[in-house]
């Protein structure tokens, strides 16, 4: 059994991160915590999260002293705000902890990434080196050797499990970026109140044009420039990136289905669509994401589907658990 620590357990992707590990049969969900000056420090989690009275109710610690907190513990999950991450994932790292770290402190291996994007200088550049980024279903190789995983952020994997088949097979033309509009519910902007994402307030609306800092992550680990324009749905969860490509001259539809279906066919947590396109609501409160595509001459339109706080988080993170232990890459997420 390894001894499991959650930081940022109270916040929506915590939680989703606490019911799989509590069920996971190879860990022991040790302790749950949340930063010193948190509201929700003391509380027990059942408490802040319903759904899990009866199953998890342990309490929500503050953590003053990361060092102390990880004594005896194997495993530390950061659902952390960046700054936050980028100060603790080295102090667990040197307790000897493997870190999977949800937030974008390590997921770029270039500092000015940071600078630009994220407004901070990186001060850990040793570990970013050696960062490996969880995109589960291209990088398992690696994440196995891994003491530090970066979980990719939501938009990026809906996006990049639609795109790196199609980059990979070179079956795009170069001469046209692929175009993501992608929609995320306001779960995607945590738990925390805010007038910008209240569910009243809430309409469908484009943010971070042409600045996001998902757009350099996805270009990035694609390899392939991007334009990228999220949206804010007034949903709760879930997202759904709808994908403008050209192909080069020749290529058919049955060449895109192979390029997934290589990609994919023994990849458990994506779903391929032999026909149609997939909706939100076939993963909304599932780890898959959902693929499915539509040609006409050499204009192809992908359509991508997850659940942000699962296949974009939560779920992601305990898929690159499963890979970098050894258990069943599906282990307490199906």
């Amino acid at each position: 059994m390894l001894n499991t620590l959650i930081v940022g357990a109270s916040g929506y992707t915590g939680a989703e991160l606490a019911f799989y590990l509590n069920r996971h049969p190879q860990m022991n969900l040790t302790a749950l915590a949340v930063s010193a000056q948190s509201v929700d420090a003391g509380k027990r989690i059942s408490d802040l999260h319903p759904q899990l009275k009866g199953i998890i109710d342990l309490p929500v610690q503050a953590l003053t002293d990361a060092a102390e907190a990880a004594k005896g513990i194997d495993v530390v999950f950061l659902a952390t705000d960046h700054k936050v991450s980028h100060d603790l994932v080295p102090v667990f790292l040197a307790a000897g902890c493997v870190v999977f770290d949800l937030s974008g402190a390590f997921r770029v291996q270039d500092a000015e990434f940071y600078r630009r994007y994220y407004g901070f200088e990186h001060q850990h550049a040793d570990w970013l080196a050696q960062a490996v980024y969880g995109l589960a279903e291209f990088q398992a190789e690696r994440v196995k050797q891994a003491q530090l995983i970066a979980v990719p952020g939501c938009y990026p994997t809906a996006s990049q499990l639609a795109l790196k088949p199609l980059v990979d097979a070179q079956l795009l033309n170069a001469d046209q970026w692929p175009v993501i509009n992608a929609v995320s519910g306001v779960s995607g902007a945590g738990r925390k109140a805010s007038l910008t994402s209240s569910f009243c307030e809430v309409s469908l609306q484009p943010y971070g044009v042409f600045n996001h800092r998902h757009q350099p992550e996805i270009a990035s680990h694609l390899g392939i420039p991007v334009i990228f324009t999220p949206h804010l749905g007034n949903f709760a969860r879930g997202i759904l990136a709808t994908i403008t490509c050209r192909l080069k001259p020749g290529i058919s539809a049955q060449d895109v289905a192979e390029a997934y279906h290589n990609a994919y066919h023994d990849k458990p947590l994506v779903r391929l669509y032999d026909k149609g396109v997939p909706a939100l609501k076939s993963v909304v409160g599932l780890p898959f994401c959902d693929i499915g595509f539509s040609v006409q001459d050499e204009h192809l339109i992908v359509v991508a589907t997850e659940d942000n706080l699962l296949k974009g988080a939560a779920a992601q993170a305990v898929q690159c658990l499963n890979i970098r232990f050894g258990f069943p890459e599906t282990q307490s997420l199906l």
